[in-house]
């Protein structure tokens, strides 16, 4: 009896050591084998697996269960037992199914040649276990917190006496206690999986397609459930052709990181709506951290990257250093000033400017890439640079290094990762700047460059539309924003005007009555363009509007 009883409290040390739902089954089948039994099965229900809490075999159905872990003796080796991972064979009213069914235990000690195909999922299995000197088999429910989970198969071959009324009160005791292990693995696996959907629902289906830049990011969690949930990247197409990169990374995991992350997005993809100067943005992005509920903080990089220039401003908020890879393949930290986490309260954020040239890759990513629980971070870092270095554009534009394997372990903590290859211009993508004289005749040497240009384009269709648009919005700069600084024409999957000015309040549509001189002009460019819209720059603000190409017939 004591034996026993330290057999069983054994259990609990070597059953569910860790959270994982396979691992679990198998450890269960493994300390079965060969204390107790000569061979050892566990099958889960399906719908269990699914985190569903349904009866077993409701309107007559039969149960659909899941091959979990299978371990038996070395002379039991060759039998055929349901492939672990793959649906359990159940199209037939076996000895098992019946015990699930019912939720009862059923002790066979000694099988007749007629019982083994009541046994075994199939007549060849049946056929072997007969021929192995399988002689004595019991199956046991898996129930745990009132919820089935399947069902636990045990066999006694060759010598071994067969399985007696004791063994099976042994088996149900083992049973009931590492049920409980397993419907912890499975509950986490469910909450796992909740996270990582949410995560992955929050995160951008795809990448805009944007001007000067191809970009690639990929998102990767951990097997732990603790470990996801708070990172995220985004990629926004801003006016001008300009594109905005932006990874952060929430502290902290679960469900609540997730949700938090999801809403530090939102509110990234309106500020940058709304301002195109990475250091404000993150300065109004603290201060919207500060405004959430649940206290979290976050690191955040953000960077916007100008085609006329081949520029990327950035400024970080004590996020990790972004890399820039040159064509040659060698790959340097930017040196950009680290800012407080958001949330933190210590602003302001300094940006710095970095050229990227054609060729070159700007890698941006979250610390869970290089994070290790022993090295320093500038180990870390130093490794990550090698990896990058040595890595092909493919490897690199596939984000592979997600997947680990280059540094000292595998991640143990979620991660993003995204490239934003610069390229030099492709047929229909073409930016025309102007600096515009900041007086009376901007307006008509605004009209002349244009209608120019799109005759170049072979776009004279959208001339008479373009020049009215050019004339407002060089006329509001020059009544309202100190004049005109430069006019950008922006040929892409779309035709955008854009105007800048050194005025700080972005402008609104008004109300014009008929007595009114003016006002009408921003109505004008509501109902003639697809879209319109303003943001602030570090020197003042940009006005656009954006048309739709329409092929010539």
């Amino acid at each position: 009896m004591r034996s026993r009883l330290e057999w069983l409290s054994l259990a609990g040390t070597e059953i569910g050591t860790t959270l994982g739902l396979e691992r679990t089954a198998q450890e269960l089948a493994d300390f079965v084998v060969p204390r107790l039994a000569d061979g050892a099965a566990i099958d889960l229900l399906e719908s269990a697996l699914r985190g569903e809490h349904v009866e077993a075999g409701r309107d007559g159905e039969r149960p659909v269960m899941r091959a979990m872990a299978v371990s038996a003796v070395p002379r039991l080796m060759a039998l055929e037992p349901d492939p672990v991972g793959e649906l359990a064979s159940v199209n037939k009213d076996t000895i098992a199914v019946r015990a699930l069914m019912r939720r009862q235990p059923v002790l066979m000690s000694r099988l007749s040649r007629e019982d083994f195909a009541q046994v075994a999922p199939t007549l060849s299995a049946a056929e072997k276990m007969r021929a192995a000197g399988v002689h004595s088999y019991m199956v046991v429910p898996l129930i745990a917190r009132g919820v089935l989970l399947g069902v636990a198969d045990f066999v006694r071959a060759g010598s071994r006496p067969s399985f007696s009324r004791t063994d099976l009160v042994l088996a149900q005791q083992l049973a009931s206690r590492a049920a409980v292990f397993v419907d912890n693995a499975r509950l986490y696996k469910r909450e796992r999986e909740q996270v990582v959907s949410l995560q992955r629902n929050l995160l951008p289906r795809t990448t805009p397609q944007t001007l000067g830049l191809d970009v690639h990011a990929d998102y990767a969690p951990t097997a732990d459930a603790s470990g996801v949930g708070g990172d995220w990247y985004d990629v926004m197409a801003l006016p001008g052709g300009r594109t905005a990169l932006v990874v952060g990374d929430v502290m902290g995991h679960g469900l609540a990181a997730a949700a938090t992350m999801g809403r530090l997005r939102a509110i990234a993809r309106t500020l940058l709506a709304l301002d195109t100067v990475p250091e404000r943005v993150l300065a109004r992005l603290d201060l919207a951290a500060r405004d959430l509920e649940d206290d979290q903080v976050a690191t955040c990089l953000c960077a916007v990257y100008d085609p006329a220039t081949g520029e990327c401003t950035l400024a970080t908020a004590g996020h990790p250093p972004p890399l820039l890879v040159d064509a040659a393949g060698n790959a340097e930290y930017l040196d950009v000033p680290v800012g407080a986490p958001l949330g933190a309260g210590v602003i302001p954020y300094d940006p710095a400017k970095a050229a990227v040239p054609a060729g070159s890759r700007l890698l941006l990513y979250t610390d869970g890439l290089i994070k290790t629980r022993a090295e320093d971070v500038d180990v870390q870092l130093a490794r990550l640079r090698k990896a990058v270095a040595a890595a092909g554009a493919g490897e690199l534009e596939s984000c592979e290094l997600l997947a680990g394997g280059w540094g000292p372990g595998q991640r143990f903590d979620e991660a993003v990762m995204l490239v934003a290859t610069a390229y030099a211009r492709r047929p229909g993508e073409d930016l025309a700047v102007w600096t515009l004289p900041a007086d009376a005749t901007a307006a008509s040497a605004a009209r002349r460059l244009v209608v120019r240009q799109l005759a170049d384009w072979d776009l004279e269709g959208l001339a008479d539309t373009t020049e009215l648009v050019v004339s407002e919005l060089v006329g509001n700069a020059l009544r309202y924003g100190g004049g005109p600084g430069q006019l950008r024409l922006l040929r892409h999957e779309r035709l955008v005007v854009e105007v800048s000015d050194t005025g700080p309040d972005l402008p609104l549509i008004q109300h014009a009555t008929i007595n009114d001189e003016g006002g009408r002009g921003l109505q004008l460019i509501n109902m003639m363009c697809r879209r319109w819209g303003s943001c602030r720059t570090s020197g003042g603000k940009v006005v656009w509007a954006e048309q739709d190409i329409v092929p010539a017939v």
